[in-house]
């Protein structure tokens, strides 16, 4: 059965309910005894959970918040700058135009998406379409024309850097839910299936026998910027941790969750991509068995810039080489092997303290300050602004007229260490 209804009025629901079974009398009896008689001893089941109608209110807008976020990074970022620069730059591109050479067109189209800096990409001149490559689908179009030598519109592109299951893996991931893309009261792209029909923006929704409240806000379709709407859902139980004492409380306990999430993101499965990738190539491998520092090094060389910031390899208890950023967090431990026998260790990290700093600005809306060394705490990086004074690890912060609550997460420092991050959500949060 599949239901609906609209929500987030003034009106509250009943409170958190907090029923935990701890143990159940008899729970790993050895005896026999009758099957039915223990059956019909069963307490009845706990009654379902709800949560107030102020919480899910407040967990649902700050995290339709992050995820908008999310996706306006598919239409003004510095992601999107890059892609657009990209395009706009590509002699192959330009020059297959200027000959009317589709073929070349689409060549160098795919060699524009082989660099990861987008998804998609339409040109045309005029009505006719001359490359067309990328994924199924996508969202959030970018506009613009291709110049020719002389400086002259020769033709028009849409791209995109958000194919619509890339949306979707991240939304879900920040947001620890579910986020259905809708057109014409439509589930599409293989998302979360919605009922058919209207939705109301907020509500709450029944799937599947699993009780859902959502928010949404709207996008575009790539190419033909049709309307959609994105729809982002959690369970009622998944929403109760979360709930505050009040509706501020509330909103920290969420960012501060999301806080968290970005900053696990940093080791997890993009870093185990570049281990792997780190522990499979040759040059590395050769050079660490052999104890070579500077062949060692080089392989490293080769290896940073391609989403490593920071790679250190040893090996019988020596330091072959350590290569990267100075302030690097969320360290990856890992053995290197060759022949099917453990010849060194690397310690990779994929993010660094500026890194963790945009993206928490970017995605959530946040500022940080990051220290080093507990015993004599020393600032490292500061998105905030000059003389910071002393953070309290949590509670209210006053800065320049600015309110915010902090949050202190508690990461590690690259190759290891303690490092602390006062994360700054700021109040009212939006």
């Amino acid at each position: 059965m599949v239901s609906f209804v609209g929500k987030f009025s003034c009106t509250m629901r009943a409170a958190v309910v907090c029923a935990l079974i701890v143990a159940l009398a008899g729970c790993g009896s050895s005896t026999g005894g009758d099957i039915s008689a223990r059956a019909s001893a069963d307490p009845d089941p706990p009654p379902p959970l709800t949560v107030s109608n102020a919480c899910s209110s407040a967990v649902l807008g700050a995290l339709g918040q992050v995820a908008g976020r999310v996706y306006r990074e598919g239409v003004s970022s510095e992601r999107t700058a890059t892609a657009l620069t990209f395009i706009e730059r590509s002699t192959p591109l330009r020059e297959a135009v200027e000959r009317d050479d589709s073929q070349a067109a689409r060549a160098a189209a795919q060699t524009l998406l082989a660099t990861g800096h987008m998804t998609n990409l339409q040109v045309s001149r005029g009505s006719q379409i001359i490359a067309d490559v990328g994924a199924p689908n996508a969202l959030a179009p970018l506009r613009g024309n291709i110049l020719g030598a002389a400086g002259a519109p020769i033709a028009s592109f849409v791209a995109s850097v958000w194919a619509d299951n890339g949306f979707v893996t991240e939304s879900n991931g920040i947001a620890e839910g579910l986020t259905a893309l809708r057109e014409h009261g439509q589930s599409i792209a293989g998302s979360f299936a919605l009922p058919p029909g209207e939705l109301p923006a907020q509500g709450t929704v029944t799937v599947k026998g699993v009780t859902y409240d959502y928010t949404s806000f709207p996008g575009t379709a790539y190419p033909a910027s049709r309307p959609l709407r994105v729809y982002l859902l959690r369970s009622i139980p998944s929403i109760a941790p979360l709930c505050g004492a009040s509706a501020t409380d509330t909103v920290v306990n969420t960012i501060s969750r999301v806080a968290r999430l970005i900053y696990a993101g940093e080791a997890g499965r993009h870093a185990l991509t570049q281990v792997h990738r780190v522990q499979n190539y040759q040059p590395l491998l050769r050079a660490v068995a052999a104890r070579n520092p500077a062949a060692t090094r080089l392989a490293v060389e080769t290896l940073l810039h391609e989403h490593v910031v920071r790679l250190r390899v040893s090996a019988g208890g020596r330091l072959l080489a350590d290569v990267g950023g100075p302030y690097v967090l969320a360290p990856v431990r890992a053995p290197l092997r060759l022949g099917g026998r453990t010849i060194g260790n690397i310690v990779l990290s994929i993010q660094d303290d500026e890194g963790y700093k945009r993206l928490a600005g970017r995605l959530a809306g946040l500022d940080v300050l990051m220290y080093v060394n507990p015993a004599h705490p020393r600032l490292v990086k500061n998105s905030l602004g000059p003389s910071p004074g002393t953070v309290p690890a949590s509670g209210s912060y006053h800065y320049r007229g600015r309110t915010f609550r902090v949050f202190t997460l508690h990461a590690e420092a690259f190759p290891s260490g303690p490092l602390r991050i006062a994360v700054l959500i700021p109040i009212p949060y939006s």
